[in-house]
C-alpha cells in the first residue's frame, strides 16, 4: 500500500516529488530515454528541483540530451548532471552505455527504464531482434544487469528497499503476453495460452506482425522483469516496480501509421493527461518510502498498486524470460 491512497491518474508528478523530496536529496538517480518534450525530460525536471547528488540522462541522441542538460543547468546549477549514449537498439551502444555509468559512479540509487519504440511496421535491433522487444525489454535487461553491482552497492547504505529499479510498462500489456513460441515475430506457430485473449487482437492469417501484439508483448514483459528483480535481488535490498504512466500524448507514437493512431485514439477516448500527471506513478514507484516493502504486486496504475493480467503476476514465466533474455544477450551480463 502507497503512503497516499489519495493519489491518482490527475496527481501532478511535481507534488508527488515535493511529497517525497527527502528520498531524492542526495541520490543518484539515472533515466533512460530522455528527449525534450518527453516523459523522461519531466521526469529529470521534477527530480532535479529536489537536489539529487547526480543526475545521469541516457538516450540514443546526443543533441537531445544537450538540451535536456542545458535546461537542467539552467533551472538547477547546483544539480551535477551526466549523459551517456545509450542506443537500445544496439547491445554493443548498451554495453558502451553501461561502461560510461561504472566510470562515472560507484552506485546507483535509482534506475527507471523509460526509453520505448513503438512502430507499425516490422523492425529489427542490430542483432535482429524485433524492434519493440528488443529496444523496450532485452536492451533495458542488459542494461540494468549490467549496472548489478551499482544497485547492490547503492542498496549496502540505503535503507533496505529504497535502492529502485523502475520499469515504465503500460496499461497494454493485457493485450497479450510474452510470445516464447515467436518472441520474434518470423511466423512460427504460437500456442494458445501465448495468443491475446482477446481475439481480435491476434494476428491475421498471412501476418506474421502487428504493432500492438508486440507492444502486449513488451509491455508484458516489462512487469515480468520487475517480479524477476524482487526474487533475485530482493533480500539485498532493492526493489522494483513496473509503471503504467497513463495516455500521454508524445512522439512516441511518431512511427505509427493513419490506422494505429486512430486505433490508439479509440482506445484513450480522449482520456488524455498531461506530461506532469504522467510522471506521478513513476516517481511514487521510485520515491515512496512505504514502497520499501513487498507488496502484493509489481505493477502500479494511477499512483497505487493494482492488478495486472495473471500472466504477468506468474514467477516461472518471469524466470523463464529471464533465461530467454539472458540467451538473447549472450549471458554476457556481468563482465564489467
Amino acid at each position: 500500500m502507497t503512503t497516499h491512497q489519495d493519489y491518482g491518474n490527475k496527481t501532478p508528478g511535481s507534488q508527488v516529488a515535493n511529497e517525497f523530496s527527502d528520498n531524492i536529496k542526495d541520490k543518484i538517480v539515472l533515466i533512460t530515454g530522455v528527449s525534450p518534450k518527453s516523459i523522461g525530460q519531466q521526469l529529470v525536471m521534477n527530480i532535479a528541483k529536489y537536489g539529487p547528488e547526480r543526475m545521469i540522462l541516457a538516450s540514443r541522441t546526443s543533441s537531445k540530451l544537450d538540451t535536456v542538460a542545458s535546461e537542467v543547468k539552467k533551472e538547477y546549477p547546483n544539480v551535477s548532471v551526466d549523459t551517456v549514449i545509450l542506443d537500445l537498439a544496439s547491445q554493443a551502444s548498451t554495453r558502451k552505455g553501461a561502461e560510461d555509468v561504472t566510470k562515472l559512479v560507484d552506485r546507483i540509487d535509482i534506475l527507471i527504464n523509460n526509453a520505448a519504440v513503438v512502430d507499425s511496421e516490422l523492425r529489427r535491433t542490430e542483432e535482429g531482434l524485433e524492434m519493440q522487444f528488443g529496444v523496450g525489454h532485452v536492451g533495458h535487461f542488459l542494461f540494468t544487469t549490467l549496472l548489478m553491482p551499482l544497485f547492490e552497492t547503492s542498496a549496502k547504505s540505503n535503507k533496505a528497499g529504497a535502492t529502485r529499479i523502475i520499469n515504465v510498462s503500460s496499461e497494454g500489456h493485457r493485450i497479450g503476453p510474452v510470445r516464447f513460441h515467436d518472441y520474434n515475430f518470423e511466423g512460427k506457430q504460437v500456442p494458445e495460452e501465448e495468443q491475446p485473449s482477446n481475439k481480435q487482437a491476434r494476428l491475421k492469417d498471412g501476418h506474421n506482425y502487428s504493432v500492438w501484439v508486440a507492444y502486449g508483448q513488451t509491455k508484458s514483459a516489462n512487469i515480468l522483469f520487475s517480479l524477476a528483480l524482487n526474487d533475485r535481488f530482493g533480500s539485498k535490498g532493492i526493489r522494483s516496480y513496473a509503471c503504467h504512466p497513463g495516455a500521454i500524448q508524445t512522439d512516441l507514437s511518431r512511427s505509427l501509421n493513419q490506422k494505429d493512431r486512430e486505433f490508439l485514439d479509440s482506445i484513450v477516448k480522449g482520456e488524455w493527461i498531461t506530461l506532469d500527471q504522467g510522471t506521478s506513478t513513476i516517481l511514487v514507484a521510485a520515491l515512496d518510502p512505504a514502497l520499501s516493502k513487498p507488496q502484493k504486486g509489481v505493477y502500479m496504475s494511477q499512483c497505487q498498486i493494482a492488478d495486472a493480467a495473471p500472466y504477468t503476476h506468474d514467477l516461472d514465466i518471469a524466470n523463464r524470460l529471464w533465461e530467454l533474455s539472458e540467451k538473447l544477450t549472450s549471458g554476457q551480463t556481468s563482465h564489467l
